[in-house]
């Protein structure tokens, strides 16, 4: 049995129970090394623990599957929810037939940065990863250039990292194509984890931000706004009314 287990921003508190009892049913966990760092604490000497490197999500599916087959329970983590950029996917492409795989969805980033930043998601929104690791820029450039036609309120993944330092610039100016350089958004560091940081801002102001891969940031729509210091997005109830 292998599960497919998301671990929301990673601490206990902030694992539903499903998860959890996932995780207590297993005896070899599987994951890279920051997300092990995680449940460490809960699990060590309960079950086998396996560190895995960084970009080694085939192998790291590969070697769960692997387990499985002899007979362990596996549980394959992500912080996150592992069918949102996670190791879902990944998992369910490589696994044959014979193989029980059951994904244990989990809290995204999107969700706990904009719960730390206040209810900007009320209304449609989309997930972009700026990472082109995988993706080509120019269609991370088509998509950025599609939502902001279409008026979205957008949350972006992997902002920006040292071996891509002028990716959110370079999102920011597509967007501004379209969007107001005074529309309201903001960005969280480490989400529901230990340092977490939150900022609220204006798309062109985010431009010249110096964020992170840990940083998530949420882009309002042209109705977004800022209330009491928390960003929301209005849904139009209180102007129905």
């Amino acid at each position: 049995m292998i599960y497919v287990i998301g671990l929301g921003p990673g601490g206990e508190d902030q694992m539903t129970p499903r998860a959890l009892n996932a995780l207590s049913r297993c005896d070899v966990i599987v994951g890279y090394k920051t997300y092990i760092d995680l449940i460490e604490p809960q699990f060590r000497g309960k079950c086998e623990l396996v560190v895995s490197p960084m970009r080694g999500e085939v192998e790291r599916c590969e070697d769960a599957l692997r387990r499985s087959r002899d007979g362990h329970t596996v549980g394959l983590i992500s912080s996150g929810d592992p069918g949102v950029y996670g190791m879902a996917g990944i998992m369910l492409e490589l696994a044959g037939p014979g193989d029980d795989v059951e994904i244990v969805p989990g809290v995204t980033a999107a969700c706990a940065a904009a719960a730390m930043l206040g209810a900007p998601l009320m209304h449609d929104f989309v997930i972009l990863s700026l990472s082109d690791l995988l993706t080509p820029w120019e269609l991370i450039e088509k998509r950025l250039e599609a939502a902001a036609i279409g008026d979205f309120v957008i949350c972006l993944y992997n902002p920006m990292s040292h071996g891509r330092p002028d990716n959110l610039r370079k999102a920011c100016g597509i967007l501004m194509r379209h969007k107001s350089a005074q529309t309201a958004a903001g960005w969280v560091r480490n989400a529901g984890r230990d340092g977490e940081q939150t900022h609220l801002t204006t798309l062109g102001e985010l431009a010249d931000a110096r964020l992170d891969m840990f940083c998530t940031v949420i882009i309002g729509n042209h109705a977004t706004k800022i209330v009491n210091g928390r960003l929301v997005t209005p849904r139009g109830y209180l102007e129905k009314r």
